[in-house]
């Protein structure tokens, strides 16, 4: 089964990101120059059925993309996917220019062979031509792509087990990258520049990608995520994990909630994305970020943009990638705007069908 990890395909799709702790999608379709969200859906997952951004119960996941897609009404069935970028390798190459696809190919197996771990039977293969190679004119930068074949067959499994098809296998690294190019608009003078740092705050991890000028130029991934706080209500309230993470989204906690859990929780976050910064500081040429952008479920906690600034002295924003698109009549607005950070990685995926 050859899947194409990066190759640009053109009919309708969705984008389909499975994540510890839900099965999100999103459909856009096109309106004139803009965009329109023609609808999403975040179906819930429970606990342990992907962990570690492994699918654990095929069985499990399979039905929530199932109830996702019927919730969501929609016709189509092509999806796009994404692996975690702890489960893909890449690489950039340099080649010659002017080589036939062939003797491309020929040449990212050969370079494949020396940095991938794995018996080249064990793995889903892909590349793509990034461009001329900024040092030297006769040559092209080639991104590789690479990843265990059970990995990508698991989520294949999942969505099919859905009755839907799998076109696209891309990595959430990249999809976010692509879902933050519609966020850079709203940047002053559209973030040329400007060092931007996308926080995507899950369930158990939390990711770190450093963009400058659209390319990323960092990425980390910290064990620090919304489970903490549900943790932290169960223990503060003596309730089951069930019940603490229904409260923490849905409210009806006591009035000491805020003040001795959820105050101590959003400290602790800003920490964390303190602490992140300064690895990629001392790791990097840079020394400063201009914009701190949060994102998943844990980044629409009232007033959360507010500590992380105070905390980094960095501006901070709320990423939200649909503010620019027009909305189908069937998106509740106010909703959209608490989901829209969950979805970054689905919106960045289901802007695939508009490949070139």
């Amino acid at each position: 089964m050859s899947l194409d990890f990066l190759k640009p395909k053109a009919p309708p799709l969705i984008g389909v990101d499975i994540s510890t702790s839900a099965v999100k999608m999103v459909e856009l379709s096109e309106a004139g120059k803009g965009l329109t969200v023609e609808r999403y859906v975040i179906e819930p997952l429970p606990k342990d059925a992907v962990t570690d951004g492994n699918i654990a119960n095929l069985d499990v996941v399979g039905e929530a993309v199932k109830r996702a897609w019927r919730l969501m009404g929609t016709r189509v069935k092509n999806a796009a996917l994404a692996l975690p970028a702890a489960a893909v390798i890449t690489k950039k190459i340099t080649v010659p220019a002017g080589q036939s696809d062939h003797e491309l190919e020929m040449q990212v197996e050969t370079e494949a062979n020396q940095y991938i771990p794995f018996a080249l039977d064990e793995v889903n293969l892909d590349f793509q031509v990034l461009g001329q190679s900024p040092a030297t004119p006769d040559e092209v930068e080639v991104l590789i792509a690479a990843s265990r074949k059970e990995k990508v067959e698991d989520r294949v499994a999942a969505v099919e087990a859905a009755g839907l098809k799998a076109l696209v296998m891309d990595v959430e690294s990249f999809a976010t990258q692509a879902a933050f190019e519609l966020i850079e608009r709203q940047l002053p003078s559209h973030g040329a520049g400007q060092t931007v740092a996308v926080v995507d705050i899950g369930a158990a991890m939390m990711h770190i990608n450093v963009l400058r000028d659209g390319q990323q130029v960092y990425s980390r991934e910290q064990a620090f995520g919304g489970n903490q706080l549900t943790q932290d209500i169960q223990r503060k309230f003596s309730l089951s994990a069930e019940e603490a993470e229904a409260a923490k989204r849905n409210g009806g906690l006591p009035d000491n909630y805020e003040p001795e859990v959820l105050q101590p929780f959003m400290d602790s976050l800003a920490l964390e994305i303190s602490r992140a910064l300064q690895f990629f500081f001392t790791s990097t040429q840079y020394n400063s970020v201009d914009h701190i952008l949060l994102a998943g479920g844990c980044s629409v906690i009232q007033g959360l943009d507010e500590v992380v600034a105070s905390r980094t002295q960095v501006s901070t924003m709320i990423a939200n990638p649909f503010l620019n698109m027009t909305q189908s009549s069937r998106i509740k607005t106010r909703q959209l705007l608490l989901d829209a950070p969950s979805l970054l990685i689905a919106c960045g995926l289901a802007l695939r069908r508009f490949d070139p």
